[in-house]
């Protein structure tokens, strides 16, 4: 049954990209090609995917997105190695995944490693930390403790308003998370203020 979900999540779509190259090369211009070779191949499966794990997000099948986010994560820590900034999203992704299976203790696994990370990069941008606030935001809610989502996703909403400007599409989510907090909260004139600011 393992086998079945990770052909039908995202086997099926990188197999082609999994057929290894050729391992002699005569010559160091050869191995430069085969090495870019190599690198294109990975990128396209990370790219194919986190774009479907995504998918199966968008369509609420958590259970089908995570062989395609557990892949995205194996082939950009192979890239970018595992304590790279670029591993963040796949962890977030993964995250979000777990939560929606109710399995909260791995989920909340792949967002310590994300802050983790973040924590370590001094030079983090903003529109990173805020999407690891997002993460944060939503998992507390599914925790129930509304108080410590509503302190994530509002630094969300100031990481995401500094990296991409106040009027950015990009600030609407920690803005609309934030108005169904207050509206399980009926805190009614809140929540319309915030919906109507998304």
């Amino acid at each position: 049954s393992h086998q079945g979900a990770d052909w039908n999540s995202i086997h099926e779509k990188i197999c082609p990209l999994l057929s290894p190259p050729q391992s002699c090369f005569h010559s160091e211009r050869d191995r430069k090609h085969g090495k870019e070779q190599l690198l294109r191949r990975q990128k396209s499966i990370v790219e194919v995917a986190f774009s479907t794990a995504q998918g199966f997000l968008w369509e609420g099948k958590a259970l089908e997105a995570l062989p395609a986010a557990l892949q995205a994560l194996r082939f950009s820590a192979h890239m970018f190695g595992w304590s790279s900034v670029q591993l963040v999203p796949v962890y977030l992704l993964l995250a979000e995944a777990s939560t929606g299976t109710g399995n909260l203790r791995q989920a909340s696994k792949y967002l310590s490693e994300a802050e983790w990370i973040v924590l370590q990069t001094p030079d983090c941008p903003a529109a990173v930390q805020s999407s690891l606030h997002r993460g944060l935001g939503l998992f507390c809610v599914a925790q129930g403790n509304l108080d410590q989502a509503l302190y994530h996703l509002a630094t969300d909403v100031y990481l995401a308003t500094s990296a991409f400007g106040v009027d950015a599409i990009e600030v609407s989510g920690g803005y609309f998370h934030m108005a169904n907090i207050f509206l399980r909260q009926n805190k009614m004139d809140v929540a319309n203020s915030l919906y109507a600011e998304v």
